[in-house]
């Protein structure tokens, strides 16, 4: 059964850091991309990250170096490092197995950026 569960969300001030990680089973970890996605308040899912094998990472423009990926293959992990926050990543963010936003998915981590 494919699991994925993410968690490090929480309340950030702008311009603060926060560190996602999504742990997963069920699946063969170290071929497959993992993706990042987030759902803002009233929006709809917008794609944040893919993250391959070898641990390259695509990224939004929006996010575009504030966020990267990273991957642990034997502990069948990947993170996603957050910087300079602003108030508009404020979402659920997700994990999701392979390229694109329709893959399974956790169960998503609140990220909220607030002063």
């Amino acid at each position: 059964q494919v699991q994925l569960v993410e968690s490090g969300g929480g309340l950030v001030q702008p311009g603060g850091s926060l560190r996602l990680s999504c742990a997963t089973s069920g699946f063969t970890f170290s071929g497959t991309p993992i993706t990042w996605a987030r759902q803002g308040p009233g929006k709809g899912l917008e794609w944040v990250a893919t993250i391959y094998h070898d641990g390259y990472t695509r990224t939004a423009d929006s996010v575009k170096d504030r966020f990267t990926g990273s991957r642990d293959n034997p502990q069948n992990t990947v993170h996603l490092q957050m910087g300079s926050l602003k108030p508009e990543d404020t979402a659920v963010y997700y994990c999701l197995k392979g390229i694109g936003i329709d893959g399974t998915r956790g169960q998503g981590t609140q990220v909220t950026v607030s002063s």
